[in-house]
């Protein structure tokens, strides 16, 4: 992880990974505007100042937690990689992994399940501030960037001819998360409901993204 999103690193210390956790289930359930540290301080019977001693700010965590999600998936196109060869089947496996967060437990704790539920809701709000040059500059969405690299490697595999391989890689990654925020809050924006299922969605992704790369 980037260490200039943190003061001191989280994952090094039981209180930091605390922090961690239950950061990420308390915004998921109260929302990112309504999340301060002062109640997660409450939720993990801590102070507030001693989470400040790990992040500067809520915002500072958030973008901590989706850049943990990037390179989760980042991992799992990696391991895609590497056991198939075909660049078209890896593609498929791809959107396969994008749209169905892993399989869990529904009494148990997953982290990836979690982060999943995040990069819908908050994701954008990592970058759509004033502040995304600077951040950009320190290198704070890297792990989005070197994921969306990864898979246009992949599309010039499967056409070398394809000239918009990042700008069609990162619209298929946001397609997919704003169809699933639609499909449960905006429905008539989407042609899937809560009926449908996700393998519907992933269909969809396919016509878009094999579509585009086979028109050039």
């Amino acid at each position: 992880m980037n260490e200039k999103l943190f003061l001191k690193n989280p994952d090094d210390y039981v209180l930091g990974r605390k922090i961690i956790e239950n950061g990420l289930l308390l915004i998921n359930k109260l929302g990112y505007e309504q999340f301060t540290f002062k109640k997660l301080a409450s939720e993990i019977h801590t102070t507030e100042a001693g989470i400040y001693r790990y992040f500067e700010n809520k915002h500072r965590l958030l973008i901590y937690l989706i850049a943990l999600y990037w390179n989760i998936i980042d991992e799992k196109v990696q391991v895609i990689s590497q056991t198939e060869q075909e660049p078209k089947k890896i593609l498929e496996e791809i959107l396969h992994v994008l749209v169905l967060s892993s399989n869990s437990n529904l009494d148990s704790w997953n982290m990836e399940e979690e982060l999943h539920k995040l990069i819908i809701w908050e994701g954008a709000k990592t970058y759509h501030t004033r502040n995304v040059n600077d951040d950009n500059q320190n290198q704070l969405f890297k792990p989005y960037k070197d994921l969306c690299a990864r898979i246009s490697n992949i599309i010039i595999a499967l056409n070398p001819h394809y000239p918009f391989p990042h700008s069609l890689v990162s619209s298929i990654i946001e397609i997919s998360h704003a169809q699933k925020y639609f499909r449960e809050h905006l429905p008539s924006l989407t042609d899937f409901n809560e009926t449908k299922k996700n393998e519907q969605l992933i269909s969809f992704l396919k016509t878009v993204l094999f579509g585009a790369i086979r028109k050039v």
